[in-house]
């Protein structure tokens, strides 16, 4: 019976002895840990990388003819005949009116009969003068009667010089009668009709020809993009009224200094158009392909803490603590913002961190959801 009793007091011992010593120390343990991982914060972190290596640029524009001219008169007179319309294409030198100018008409018989006058007297000058220097010859007439008939020569000469003139200048007018086509185009615009008097110089538009198998367009790029900006850069263009049509383009040319006011490169666009689908005037967007030397570095802009002493993110250190980096901020794309300085590639920072997070804080990091 004392020997029953032993055992069961020696067993209690024992219980009581791998409690304190193993179970008890472990559900120390345990509930110590718990409350330890209650204090320390989860946070999401995301990395700090540099956008792609290309990027697109869209802008609005509109499409202007490669050649644009406006068709006035050369002479005066009354528009006889209209030989063309508004969407007809002509060629380089094809007649485009017909002017009827009388007075032109009289003016050159005018200018041709002082001109036939002026032969005339230059003749008899002529004439006179190898008489006037035969007698000289024999000593029977002065030398001072000798120079005034080799100058009155020399007068008559000029005379018909002006005339010719003249005569060339009513001719050309006469020319003008006929207006043709500088180049090769499509009528855009007629101002005239038949029986509209015409005058030289400031008279109304007869036409408006374009040159449309290339089209221009110009762009105004803000300065962040100009470093990016050179000749035969690729150019994508869509036009609202075709939506299933792809236009394409390239740069063809730009200014050498940025506009003071706005701050921005003038580029012009050059456009193929050979099928005539685009015409002149049309708005547009055009998307340019650019391709940065230094792509920036981007991170989410909720990640950014914007405080009294500047722009800082919440980086997490290897030793998994807080650590507010400032850093400098530079282009806004909406859903992300660009950072110039400050941060380093592949850093993770906290995502739309709180603001009670402090410098030094311990904090357990996981992975950002990015799939949104």
């Amino acid at each position: 019976m004392k020997f029953r009793t032993f055992v069961i007091v020696l067993a209690a011992v024992l219980a009581a002895a791998v409690y304190l010593l193993g179970v008890r120390p472990r559900l120390q343990a345990g509930s110590d840990l718990a409350a330890r991982q209650a204090q320390v914060p989860t946070v999401a972190v995301s990395v700090a990388r540099r956008a792609k290596a290309s990027s697109d640029l869209w802008l609005p524009g509109s499409l202007r003819a490669y050649v644009d001219a406006s068709i006035h008169a050369r002479t005066s007179g009354y528009l006889a005949k209209c030989l063309v319309d508004i969407g007809d294409r002509v060629k380089a030198g094809q007649a485009l009116a017909i002017i009827d100018s009388p007075e032109v008409d009289q003016q050159l018989n005018q200018a041709r009969a002082v001109l036939e006058q002026a032969r005339a007297n230059l003749e008899l000058a002529r004439v006179t003068a190898e008489r006037w220097k035969f007698l000289g010859k024999e000593n029977a007439v002065s030398q001072q009667d000798l120079d005034q008939k080799a100058a009155d020569l020399a007068v008559r000469q000029a005379d018909v010089d002006a005339a010719k003139a003249d005569v060339e200048r009513f001719e050309q007018l006469k020319g003008f009668e006929t207006v043709t086509a500088p180049f090769d185009g499509v009528i855009a615009a007629r101002g005239v009709d038949v029986g509209t008097l015409i005058t030289a110089g400031s008279g109304p538009e007869m036409f408006r020809l374009e040159q449309s198998q290339v089209l221009r367009a110009n762009l105004t790029v803000p300065q962040t993009y100009v470093p990016d900006i050179r000749v035969g850069l690729p150019v994508d263009l869509e036009v609202a009224e075709y939506p299933k049509e792809h236009f394409t383009g390239a740069v063809a040319r730009f200014a050498g200094a940025l506009d003071a006011a706005s701050r921005s490169l003038q580029v012009e666009i050059e456009v193929p158009n050979p099928d005539g689908r685009l015409l002149a005037g049309m708005f547009c967007e055009l998307r340019l392909h650019l391709t940065p030397s230094n792509p920036p570095l981007l991170i989410p802009s909720n990640d950014a803490i914007l405080r009294s002493g500047g722009p800082f993110v919440a980086v997490v250190t290897a030793q998994k603590r807080v650590h507010m980096q400032k850093v400098r901020l530079g282009r806004d794309y909406g859903t992300r913002v660009e950072v110039l300085d400050g941060l380093a590639e592949g850093s993770p920072i906290v995502d739309n961190p709180s603001d009670a997070l402090v410098e030094g804080e311990l904090v357990d990091a996981v992975p950002a959801d990015t799939s949104g």
